[in-house]
């Protein structure tokens, strides 16, 4: 590889040409087809793709409770844009899996016609969507037919009072709609994502695996992570996998799980209760501070206005906006986007040490702008 494309001109909204993008030369050695591959053999066939920055609620470890300041619209990947920069990571670079993040998703006024739009593309690809369920009731059936496959919902506490102080909005019984919902019109195997906070809801886990093994949901405890706009997070202070392991097995009996883990970012475990045999469930703990699974990690992700981040920690980004906007061609495309994870770190620098480690220093940029 290494020859050079020629430059495109890049298009402005006015129409003006920008030829200030250069055409990616690409990998040396390294071909299209051999598809995301970075430096250490990892290869990314999983694609977080974030469709806004926006979002309803305002988490205490995501972001401040005035909220950010949110990207124009004109900033946002269109929904011509969406489709075709899938097309290439599934056509041309491996792509096997979609997960659309924000955000929030559903504030996206065109998200039915974008997951319709990718489903009648490929037809096999199992896309799912990160989600609060704020509105889900109301939209469930429609992202069904749309052709989505299955949701993930942030959920941190069953008690009003204390999914308030988390959320800093008291919407605690229409989450739970949305997620009725979303079980009833059959959006797949539904996972609930929780955060623990010292103090506040860590007490909570015994009974949230609880409400999810009675009804059928796949729970999953995720460390608390340095991306809080606050920039207040500390080691002493999360709530870590070992720390929820003991919570849960106050009450029930952990058994690791037989299957293989093959690259997900959850390590699961079989949940039985006291006396029974046989597993009532499953529980997926994603520890990524204290039990980082950085060395089979297989993601690749694009933020809202098309930015590649080759890690969740990552102070590097790669702009596909530009190229999409221009005249460049699906493999010009392929190429920058392949550049940007050949320069994936080998890992994200918070080993067991934590962040006393001198090669971490925290992303400016918070959870809700990058894309889960």
């Amino acid at each position: 590889m290494g020859i050079s494309l020629g430059m495109p001109a890049v298009r402005s909204r006015t129409g003006a040409a920008d030829a200030s993008v250069p055409v990616p030369a690409g990998v040396p050695g390294l071909a299209v087809s051999d598809g995301l591959m970075d430096r250490f053999g990892r290869r990314a066939t999983d694609m977080r793709l974030s469709l806004t920055d926006k979002c309803n609620l305002r988490c205490t470890y995501c972001m401040p409770a005035e909220g950010l300041q949110w990207l124009a619209k004109d900033n946002l990947l269109s929904r011509g844009e969406i489709v075709r920069l899938v097309r290439v990571g599934v056509e041309q670079l491996g792509i096997r899996e979609l997960r659309l993040t924000g955000g929030e998703p559903l504030v996206r006024a065109d998200l039915v016609d974008i997951i319709a739009d990718l489903r009648a593309a490929h037809p096999e690809l199992p896309i799912s969507l990160t989600t609060n369920a704020l509105g889900l009731d109301r939209k469930a059936a429609a992202l069904k037919e749309a052709g989505l496959t299955r949701i993930n919902v942030s959920l941190d506490s069953l008690h009003p009072g204390t999914f308030a102080q988390l959320t800093r909005r008291p919407f605690l019984e229409r989450v739970l709609a949305g997620i009725e919902e979303a079980a009833r019109v059959g959006l797949g195997l539904v996972k609930i994502n929780a955060v623990l906070m010292r103090g506040i809801n860590d007490a909570e886990a015994p009974d949230l695996l609880d409400w999810a093994l009675q009804r059928g949901f796949e729970l999953r405890f995720i460390e608390q992570m340095p991306l809080d706009a606050d920039h207040g997070w500390t080691r002493e202070g999360m709530v870590t996998a070992g720390d929820v392991r003991a919570r849960l097995r106050e009450r029930f009996v952990l058994a690791p799980d037989p299957r293989s883990r093959d690259g997900a970012p959850a390590e699961r475990w079989q949940v039985f209760r006291p006396g029974s045999a046989e597993p009532a469930g499953t529980v997926g703990i994603i520890a990524s501070v204290t039990e980082p699974f950085c060395a089979d990690c297989r993601r690749t992700r694009i933020t809202a206005e098309g930015q590649v981040r080759s890690c969740l920690f990552s102070h590097e980004e790669t702009d596909l906006r530009a190229l999409l906007r221009s005249d460049a061609s699906d493999e010009q495309v392929a190429l920058r986007w392949q550049e940007a994870m050949w320069g994936k770190p080998k890992a994200h620098g918070m080993d067991h040490v934590g962040l006393d480690a001198e090669d971490y220093v925290q992303p400016d940029r918070t959870m809700s702008a990058i894309g889960g």
